[in-house]
């Protein structure tokens, strides 16, 4: 995005960064062998060709369309690649691999958007008649995040492809399989007080999503949790218990679901000849019992319910997460530095979970372990509105499309979440049916 007129060092920063990000989801689709650029690995969302047009779609329609007030870059692949899809009634796509463009015109498509956009957008930038959502940068931290979401989304997708459908990366080891499991540990009592949740709706404080506004403060009684996510080997106790078939452990809504859909244990795992393995991104290894165990919402619940706990709520999470015993509160469970690599398994630094535990120095101030990264933790809170919520009127339907009371907030982050993604008002929410999410999950109980 390099050009002669002037514009201020926020701005090139916000442009490199996504030029960057841009390079990132490139080259996640250069791990999809040709053959397999049509395959839809998971039956609930588009086939992954849709993925490839949707990132540059959505930055024309978003920045050129909304915000600059430009016409179409191509009418057809601006509506067609505009939005993904995430049921709620249980039908599944029917669409067919010859119902989508060859992927060279997706190619030529998104050139060209990248080339006018950068063009447009540093013309924007350098006038003194800027749109305000472009001069203050939040459009563009809008679009650079929306498609490092669906850098984490995309791994989730082409995790579930064979292995024989990718191309894998030649510094991708396979994984160390550590089967030690860590010894049960007392859960953490953690003090009534108070958390601060969302974050406070000006420029000063840095960009949010909808749903992150506005800042308030909820009063939480006292609880103590788990001081580590359930691991696999936690988990497999569950399974060898028959949790799936005890149908005491499960929501109506959950039981008929495992009942119809036949899941028997978590989708990430592999039964051989009476071996369990786990299907990491690019291999399939003796299921290491000392990881974190990825599950849906409703087998979290049923396994909290088997284990004499609960889900916590977003503000449990958020009271043993960044609060401390004297009361203030801290930007992340370390302390306020920014995230490095000391501090957790997250920002595309692996590919797959470590061990539980492995990274003390990211501990919370009440000695609670991984609360960001290596997954991300399930909470039993709806994703709802806070109180003052407003959308973005360039993008109305980020947020407000979801409040539907069949979404699950869930908080941290994952191996494949990028840093920026790591602040503590960010909320992630998918349905508690959802298996293919690399999200995990603690337990708690009231004490009060």
């Amino acid at each position: 995005m390099c050009s002669t007129l002037t514009l201020r060092p926020a701005h090139h920063l916000l442009l490199n960064r996504w030029q960057a990000a841009r390079a990132h989801t490139d080259q996640l689709f250069e791990l999809v062998r040709p053959e397999a650029m049509t395959d839809r690995p998971i039956p609930e969302r588009h086939r992954i060709i849709f993925y490839l047009g949707h990132l540059e779609a959505f930055d024309w329609n978003l920045v050129a369309r909304q915000v600059l007030g430009l016409g179409a870059m191509d009418e057809e692949f601006d509506t067609l690649f505009a939005f993904g899809i995430d049921p709620v009634d249980g039908s599944l796509p029917t669409d067919q691999p010859s119902d989508w463009p060859a992927r060279e015109q997706i190619e030529t498509y998104n050139r060209k958007v990248r080339e006018r956009l950068d063009r447009e957008v540093v013309r924007a930038l350098a006038s003194p008649g800027a749109p305000e959502y472009l001069r203050e940068g939040t459009v563009l931290h809008a679009a650079i995040e929306h498609r490092l979401l669906h850098a984490e989304t995309l791994a989730y997708m082409l995790h579930q492809l064979p292995l024989d459908r990718q191309n894998r990366p030649r510094a991708a080891q396979p994984p160390s399989v550590d089967r030690l499991v860590q010894h049960p540990l007392p859960m953490v009592p953690i003090p009534a007080g108070t958390a601060t949740l969302g974050r406070r709706r000006a420029p000063e404080h840095g960009f949010g999503w909808d749903n992150e506004f506005e800042q308030h403060t909820v009063a939480v009684p006292a609880f103590a949790i788990d001081p580590f996510n359930v691991t696999n080997g936690d988990y497999l106790e569950f399974l060898r218990a028959g949790g799936y078939q005890e149908r005491s452990f499960w929501m109506d809504d959950d039981w008929n679901w495992i009942r119809r859909a036949g899941i028997s244990h978590p989708t990430f795992w592999v039964e051989r000849r009476g071996r369990w393995y786990l299907r990491t991104m690019f291999d399939e290894i003796p299921l290491p019992l000392g990881w974190p165990v990825y599950v849906s919402h409703a087998e979290a619940s049923a396994y909290c319910r088997w284990a004499g706990k609960a889900l916590p709520t977003e503000a449990q999470f958020h009271r043993a997460a960044y609060g401390t015993p004297e009361g203030r509160e801290r930007e992340y469970p370390w302390g306020d530095a920014p995230p490095a690599s000391t501090h957790g398994n997250f920002d595309f630094q692996r590919w797959d979970p470590v061990p539980v535990g492995t990274f003390p120095a990211g501990h919370s101030a009440f000695g609670v372990a991984d609360l960001v990264g290596n997954g991300w933790e399930w909470t039993s809170t709806r994703f709802e509105p806070f109180e003052g919520f407003q959308s973005y009127p360039f993008y109305p339907g980020y947020s407000a499309n979801f409040f539907d009371g069949k979404h699950y907030v869930l908080k941290g982050g994952s191996a494949r979440t990028a840093a920026c993604l790591l602040r503590r008002s960010f909320r992630n929410w998918f349905q508690p049916h959802y298996p293919y999410v690399y999200a995990t999950f603690r337990g708690v109980r009231n004490t009060e």
